[in-house]
């Protein structure tokens, strides 16, 4: 049986991890970390990872950036693998990611969802393909939402402008900009309503043609079963220290 930790707990994506792991007998939720924590849980709820000491095989965080510095440092700690769900890091806290990988396995991706990861895959092929075309990309999120772009979108982007030429510019604001659009350019657009749980929407618009690429989220529960899927890889016998992402799950699937 799998014992996981649950980082960010009490939050959405934090009780639908908790109530998959319930519906799994080979999985167990050790106990989780909330920073105000609760006594509604079936699990012991720690206000910070310093104050657990019980046993547990991997933590899956869906927290937030201010909770990531006593996480990564309590991970290291006891070296218990760690998924990092959690997007809209800055480059200081990246780079502890970076440096906390050496010493343990860490998983971090923007999207958890499988269908995404093929979706970045179609995005790289498309625009080593479609050379010159104009790349724009529409993401939208529940209200909500607190960082924007969305991770998902900005990993999306990545994907077009690794197979592109040229070097990329993004643009994420062009209500100031009076001048045509740069063929360097790649935009990104952020909508944020309602109970939307996630779309990204990837345009590659070139002459007298559009050809679009879309992915949508009907349910959180696809980005929680990501997780866990992240979490049994993670935790896998002999798993090395390291920073893994989607591909590398993606890859593990084929073998």
């Amino acid at each position: 049986m799998l014992r996981l930790i649950i980082s960010g707990c009490n939050g959405h994506m934090g009780r639908v991890v908790s109530s998959l792991c319930e519906a799994d007998p080979d999985l167990a939720v050790a106990a989780g970390f909330d920073l105000l924590g609760t006594a509604d849980r079936e699990f012991p709820v720690f206000s910070s990872p310093a104050e657990f000491s019980g046993e547990a095989d991997v933590v899956v965080d869906f927290s937030s950036t201010a909770a990531l510095t006593p996480l990564l440092a309590f991970c290291t700690a006891r070296r218990l693998p760690l998924v990092l769900c959690t997007t809209g890091f800055s480059e200081t806290q990246l780079a502890e990611i970076e440096s906390a990988a050496t010493a343990i396995p860490i998983f971090r991706s923007a999207n958890m969802s499988l269908g995404v990861s093929v979706l970045q895959a179609l995005v790289k092929k498309a625009a080593a393909v479609l050379e010159g075309y104009d790349i724009e990309i529409v993401e939208r999120h529940h209200n909500r939402k607190v960082d924007a772009p969305s991770g998902t979108a900005l990993m999306l982007a990545d994907a077009a402008a690794s197979a592109r030429l040229q070097p990329s510019e993004y643009i994420y604001d062009r209500h100031s900009v009076r001048q045509p659009r740069g063929r360097d350019e790649i935009g990104i657009s952020s909508v944020r309503g309602g109970t939307i749980v996630g779309e990204h929407e990837v345009i590659f618009a070139g002459r007298d043609e559009v050809i679009e690429l879309r992915h949508s989220a009907q349910s959180r529960e696809i980005f929680a079963s990501g997780a866990l899927r992240a979490a049994r890889f993670l935790a896998a016998p002999g798993r090395c220290p390291g920073l893994y992402s989607m591909s590398d799950l993606v890859a593990s699937v084929a073998e």
